[in-house]
């Protein structure tokens, strides 16, 4: 009789938001002994169609390496990119109908212009900021997290979303990945590591062929570069590539993001007890009560009900 092939899924996604320090928390947890993340972050299986059509066999070769005993994660930001990415929660739900979600929420206005410098300089958004927010709706479209989460949550069940802060992640790293990996059913002691994915800023903004990201990230090149190269003559190529300062968004522009973003806080704050809006979301996430994450199911319920 032909052995049953082992099956080896995740028993946690981390699904976003895009530059929300999901990569900070991917490693974070890879970090913990008993935690099992891929050396592949941001596998997207579940979103992108080339990458779902590699087939379940693939997807599952990324966790094989995982121990019996380990908790197994994956950090995809598409898995909350609608409706870029419109077929997502129903894959998931149908090959990982037990998973538990990990959600992380950033200022949506500084989200959304990291995301523009991101597009800027993969080349993607070729424009200004302004012309991005009328000729790329996504921009605006992945900041509103309640549209971005509501469906796993209906899918899933609340207690099995485990909303989380950017901000109160900066504030207080430890405890907020203890709160992380108490939810995902770790047992272990939890220490947060400093690591070395602090945000290099000005690399970020540096705009970069293949042939020019090879050369100015090469380690092998950065020594001989140094020694050969006068800082002067090096500071005035990046200058060229570079965004120079961080953008801001015009009044006209602002007015639009606002009002899209706060039609969908208003669903946001009745989910997590709070009124939210774009303009006071940091106070209000900074001074946000213990417990807040766990207000009555019923209430909860009652807002995907129409109640």
């Amino acid at each position: 009789m032909p052995q049953t092939k082992k099956q080896v899924l995740p028993d946690f996604l981390i699904v976003g938001a895009m530059k929300s320090a999901t990569t900070t928390i991917y490693e974070q947890l890879k970090s913990l002994d008993g935690i099992f993340m891929p050396a592949l972050k941001e596998p997207n299986f579940f979103s992108d169609p080339k990458q779902f059509d590699r087939g379940m066999d693939w997807y599952q070769s990324l966790f094989l390496a995982a121990k019996e005993s380990d908790i197994i994660g994956e950090a995809s930001t598409h898995y909350t990119k609608l409706p870029t990415y419109g077929n997502t929660v129903d894959r998931i739900a149908l090959h990982l109908p037990d998973i538990k979600i990990i959600y992380i929420m950033r200022d949506p206005i500084d989200r959304l212009v990291s995301q523009y410098i991101h597009e800027w300089t993969c080349k993607k958004i070729n424009c200004s900021l302004d012309e991005a927010v009328e000729k790329h709706p996504e921009l605006i479209q992945y900041s509103c997290y309640f549209y971005q989460i509501q469906p796993y949550i209906e899918r899933f069940g609340m207690e099995n979303v485990l909303p989380v802060f950017f901000e109160r992640i900066k504030r207080d790293p430890e405890n907020e990945l203890e709160r992380i990996s108490r939810f995902i059913g770790y047992k272990g002691e939890v220490r947060w590591t400093e690591s070395s994915t602090k945000t290099n800023i000005s690399a970020e903004r540096l705009r970069l062929s293949p042939l020019m990201s090879f050369i100015v990230n090469s380690k092998a090149l950065s020594k001989i570069r140094r020694n050969l190269i006068p800082a002067r003559i090096r500071g005035l190529v990046k200058s060229k590539y570079r965004m120079s300062e961080r953008p801001k968004i015009n009044e006209k522009s602002m007015q639009k993001i606002s009002a899209r973003i706060n039609s969908d806080f208003k669903s946001l704050g009745e989910l997590l007890g709070v009124r939210i809006t774009s303009e006071n979301y940091k106070s209000v996430v900074h001074n946000i009560g213990p417990g807040w994450d766990k207000k009555k199911k019923a209430s909860r319920e009652a807002l995907f009900d129409g109640g």
